[in-house]
């Protein structure tokens, strides 16, 4: 009787899953910014600071991430709560997310010994503490402060990206325990008190910018928290009030080039006025990613051509993001170490976008979509 009435309640969930509409231009979006991001990193091989990156805005990615993230869970999860329990839900975002986390990982440690530059030391890095980093990193356990093996005092330094699932976990855990819990006006209250938490720190704060999260220090994972907290509240938000306005079948094109353009300005302010790049990433973060969620999830039906992008790119935007960093690595040693202008090494850096995309897309179909439908059908 007990597995009778299991499986209905789960024959119910996937039905109420499937018969909701998807948004696929959100999909696209996601996509496009994961690409952003590899070339973001790209770039890092040769800034002399953050002030002089170019795409230089390509850390708000992972802002943009994050609000999408609470606009889907939201949506998936929100009117699920009387057929589906806290670890039900954990289960299944752990199915979803985890898996690419470990691959993240095994690609890093794989990789490590090849990135040799000499500031990092990587060659004196002992296997015993290579392995310890990797099963921290596929466990998503962050290494502390001076302890970590490439000593940048990174979280993850065998895939640096794995940061952001670590608050992307918070998240998801403060949404099932509490954040969930919440009436619209009170969830409206969270999301504009983290709003102003996280513009003071980015107007007020000492770096006049929110690309932080990526170390256990305190200001650092302070100013992770506050990205994590308003980005997914606002999106969990949307997803409460979302009525779908305007629609136009050019949204993914329009979009598309407005967060391309986002993520490209240069710092503004320089050194001297650092709060004006604060601004500018504060209006970003509190009303352009909104709004491009709002008219993204607004949009209506896509060309053929279009809708299928949109699908690839939203198939492998996670696994590029979890795979891209290690190949990143090598590059910026590889720059480094026979001192490459951009121009001189652009077809490495061709070969690293066109190489990850196609790894990432190997992993969608050979390793993440069977091995997340093999989890799914032992846990059921």
């Amino acid at each position: 009787m007990r597995l009778r009435i299991l499986a209905h309640r789960f024959a119910a969930s996937m039905k109420t899953l499937e018969s909701k509409p998807h948004y696929v231009v959100l999909d696209g979006l996601r996509g496009v910014a994961a690409l952003v991001v590899v070339c973001f990193h790209i770039f890092e091989a040769f800034a002399t600071s953050h002030l002089d990156q170019r795409i230089n805005h390509g850390y708000l990615a992972v802002d943009f991430f994050f609000i999408l993230s609470g606009f889907v869970v939201g949506y998936a999860y929100d009117d699920r709560w009387g057929r589906m329990g806290v670890w039900e839900f954990f289960r299944r975002r752990l199915v979803r997310l985890h898996p690419m986390v470990v691959m993240g990982a095994v690609i890093g440690a794989v990789m490590f010994y090849f990135q040799d530059f000499a500031p990092w030391n990587v060659s004196g890095v002992s296997i015993g503490a290579l392995l310890v980093a990797t099963l921290l990193s596929a466990l998503l356990i962050p290494a502390t402060p001076g302890t970590e093996i490439r000593g940048l005092a990174e979280s993850f330094p065998l895939n640096g990206p794995s940061w952001s699932l670590m608050f992307e976990y918070i998240g998801n855990i403060l949404y099932a325990l509490f954040i969930r819990r919440l009436s619209t006006r009170w969830l409206s209250v969270l999301v504009f008190a983290a709003g102003a938490g996280l513009a003071t720190f980015a107007i007020a704060g000492p770096l006049g910018d929110i690309c932080i999260g990526y170390s256990l220090t305190g200001i650092e994972f302070t100013g992770g928290f506050l990205r994590l907290l308003f980005s997914f509240s606002a999106g969990l938000l949307m997803s409460r009030v979302f009525r779908p306005r305007a629609r136009s079948r050019g949204a993914f094109w329009i979009c598309s080039v407005v967060v391309i353009a986002l993520l490209s300005v240069p710092r503004i302010g320089g050194a001297e006025r650092l709060w004006m790049n604060g601004i500018y990433d504060t209006l970003c973060c509190v009303a352009a990613f909104p709004l491009l969620v709002w008219l993204g999830a607004s949009a209506g039906e896509t060309g053929r051509v279009t809708g299928r992008l949109c699908k690839f790119l939203g198939e492998i935007s996670y696994p590029l993001y979890m795979v891209h960093y290690p190949f990143v690595l090598l590059y910026f040693a590889w720059v480094k170490n026979n001192d490459l202008t951009f121009g001189q090494s652009l077809p490495g850096a061709a070969a690293v976008v066109v190489g990850c995309v196609a790894l990432a897309w190997l992993c969608l179909k050979f390793y993440d979509l069977p091995l997340r439908a093999k989890l799914s059908r032992k846990s059921r």
